[in-house]
């Protein structure tokens, strides 16, 4: 419906939307594309409603054995982050919004994250702001990668880093997020070959090693823009990917702190986003009842 409302898709009458119901991680792709953007559901697990011989409804969790898949997991936003690297033609392009536990997460998340890092060019991560989803309390990023064929050496070099979150506080009402906060990530990206022309505006080593912002004609910049290198990232506890580097000012200075409205929206947004993950977990338990009682 929302390609549709945006004008993408058929618009003479004739034929019907390329858009069908259906399972997006059920098969391998039957087609590939030079280019995937996509903003795939949130929500950890993959499950299906049943109705069992006494009429109850009863939810089982899915898993998905795929052989494109790098490792079999029941974590739909992992299986996607997958999804989206079969999707691709050699050398496409791919930009995912992911939430963070995709980045920092054990198990198949780290086999995953491995897996990407070496077979696929990963060059950039762009920390999203909390408060400017449809789930509220979400944190979320957006994650750039180019699929590439197979060799023996890892195809990330860099991870470049853009930190759009800390010290920033947006809300879908009173304090939106708008096209201007994105501008310099614009105007640092520099897609393609123009990638290797990139220029951090976080110097690591400055201030002892404690780090500081580039100065660019005598002015501090942002200092939100840095890169790991292929290294680095490898050797993380799990091979982590939840970067950051910057001093956050609302933990050290009251008066920096956000107005009062804006953190209670905050808390509230983070306690509903934790019960829907109790309310996520209590199904799973629930639905494992039924199954010891059948």
């Amino acid at each position: 419906m929302n390609l549709i409302l945006h004008g993408i898709g058929p618009t003479n009458g004739k034929g019907d939307p390329p858009i069908r119901t259906d399972d997006a991680l059920r098969e391998e792709p039957k087609a590939h594309f030079n280019v995937v953007l996509t903003n795939p559901p949130f929500g950890k697990k993959s499950s299906v409603t049943i109705v069992n011989g006494e009429g109850e409804e009863d939810r089982q969790t899915l898993t998905y054995n795929r052989p494109d898949f790098w490792t079999t997991t029941s974590n739909k936003q992992l299986n996607f982050v997958q999804h989206v690297r079969s999707l691709l033609v050699q050398d496409g392009r791919a930009a995912v919004v992911v939430p963070d536990n995709v980045l920092f997460e054990g198990g198949a998340g780290e086999t995953i994250r491995r897996r990407l890092l070496a077979d696929c060019d990963v060059h950039t991560l762009l920390r999203l702001p909390t408060g400017i989803f449809y789930a509220q309390g979400v944190k979320a990023n957006v994650l750039f990668f180019d699929r590439k064929p197979g060799r023996k050496e890892p195809w990330t070099t860099k991870l470049w880093v853009y930190d759009l979150r800390t010290n920033q506080h947006f809300t879908l009402k009173q304090n939106q997020m708008t096209r201007a906060d994105l501008d310099e990530f614009v105007g640092l990206y520099l897609p393609g070959k123009a990638r290797e022309k990139r220029v951090a505006t976080w110097d690591a080593a400055a201030d002892g090693g404690k780090g500081a912002p580039v100065v660019v004609e005598g002015k501090p910049t942002s200092g939100r823009w840095r890169s790991y290198d292929y290294d680095e990232l490898v050797a993380r506890d799990k091979c982590s990917l939840d970067l950051f580097w910057l001093r956050d000012e609302s933990l050290e200075d009251s008066a920096n702190l956000p107005a009062p409205d804006v953190i209670a929206e905050e808390i509230a947004d983070d306690l509903r986003s934790a019960l829907e993950q109790i309310e996520a977990v209590l199904g799973d338990l629930r639905g494992g009842q039924h199954q010891d009682r059948s």
